[in-house]
């Protein structure tokens, strides 16, 4: 799930200055987590100690306040209700990476998913992207066949997958659907030749760039397995003590 926020990391400069290019700085002054990383860090947390979904992401959300969530998260945040709000946005897919690595079957992937989708997108784009994400993560650290999950992504979940970047980047603008975002993702992924070219294309889309480029790293480091040593450095120094090692535990446990 490293991948996932280092690409949270990257791509946080460009969220409010959308690029449509591969070439610019990967880590910049600015470059900072977002609320993507402190929630996909929240979901790791709830794996590996057995902790309700909505619980932990009330515990993070409120230790750090300030990491740029969406309204109507913020408003769930702040409550003491713990209902969903029937979100289809694709913050149920920015977080859901450590899933697609901590479980060892489809069934139980899309199951989990849907669990940590569903305490507050309970919309089924909502966990479709989530299910959507997760198990690209699991079928890119077990399958290795990009046909195959392109394949699977497509037909499970009716997404468009046989567009190229070349023909989505001029008219993609910020869209915080899991519909709108989700796709372009993977297709991010399906496109690359290395981690860093994965994150990049994302980024170069042009739209909410620090959740694509999450979603695409994720799913990117299960399918190349190791990310250059130098962003592993960059994104750990942006990080706090507590998630670097909740991220130690979660990769010595999952991390195969």
């Amino acid at each position: 799930m490293l991948g996932a926020i280092a690409g949270d990391i990257i791509g946080s400069v460009y969220e409010a200055n959308p690029i449509k290019t591969t070439e610019f700085p990967l880590f910049g002054e600015r470059a900072t987590f977002t609320d993507d990383t402190v929630l996909t860090v929240a979901t790791a947390y709830s794996i590996l100690n057995q902790v309700g979904y909505a619980e932990s992401y009330k515990d993070f959300g409120r230790a750090y306040p300030h990491s740029g969530y969406g309204g109507s998260f913020i408003g769930w945040l702040l409550s003491e209700s713990s209902e969903p709000y029937n979100s289809w946005g694709n913050g149920s897919a920015m977080r859901v990476s450590p899933v697609g690595f901590a479980f060892d079957s489809e069934k139980e992937v899309l199951k989990e998913a849907a669990a940590s989708a569903r305490v507050t997108h309970n919309h089924p784009e909502g966990i479709k992207g989530a299910q959507a994400t997760a198990l690209a993560v699991f079928l890119a650290r077990t399958e290795n066949d990009r046909e195959s999950i392109k394949s699977e992504i497509a037909g499970r979940f009716d997404y468009d997958l046989d567009r190229t970047l070349d023909e989505i980047r001029p008219g993609y603008r910020f869209d915080v659907s899991c519909r709108g975002t989700v796709p372009e993702a993977v297709i991010c992924f399906l496109e690359s030749n290395s981690f860093e070219d994965a994150v990049r294309k994302a980024v170069s889309l042009g739209g909410d760039s620090d959740t694509l480029a999450c979603i695409t790293g994720g799913i990117a480091q299960a399918y190349y397995k190791k990310i250059p040593s130098e962003i592993v450095s960059q994104t750990k120094e942006r990080l706090p003590e507590e998630f670097i090692r909740i991220l130690d535990e979660f990769s010595n446990k999952y991390i195969r």
